[in-house]
């Protein structure tokens, strides 16, 4: 019950933060609030293809370097994804593509930044201990 309830809260970290700069970029709630719908309606939509595409690279794969090279690889490009399909949909909205740049770097940080707080908040209810958001950097 506590990993639903974990990945339910990184759902709602992850609407909030793109909630927040769909807003701050283009001062709708009503466009913020479908943006936070339609770009991960896109991601998912595409996420089967991309990964597809990337086992069918990791079968290739020989030896243990090169398997870690492929999924560094694969990483980066589902980075490259997400933040396409960002970029797109702030473009759309806002006829903008500096509007679509800033949406597509700044949401990725933002999450990068956020998230392992939130992760550790949650590794340590599961443990049943403190919680401490002390940045580790790992």
């Amino acid at each position: 019950m506590v990993s639903v309830a974990k990945r339910l809260s990184q759902v709602a970290i992850h609407m909030g933060i793109a909630y927040a700069i769909a807003y701050a970029m283009t001062g709708s709630p009503m466009f913020s609030g479908l943006a936070v719908l339609v770009e991960p309606m896109i991601n998912v939509l595409l996420l089967p293809f991309h990964q597809a595409a990337w086992e069918k690279r990791r079968r290739k794969a020989s030896d243990s370097r090169s398997r870690y090279v492929t999924v560094a690889a694969e990483k980066l490009s589902q980075t490259g994804l997400h933040a396409g399909v960002a970029f797109a949909v702030m473009y759309v909205a806002t006829g903008s593509a500096a509007m679509g740049g800033i949406a597509a770097l700044l949401e990725p940080v933002c999450n990068v930044l956020v998230l392992p707080l939130h992760d550790r908040l949650w590794d340590s209810l599961e443990r049943g201990g403190r919680a401490s958001l002390q940045w580790s950097g790992a």
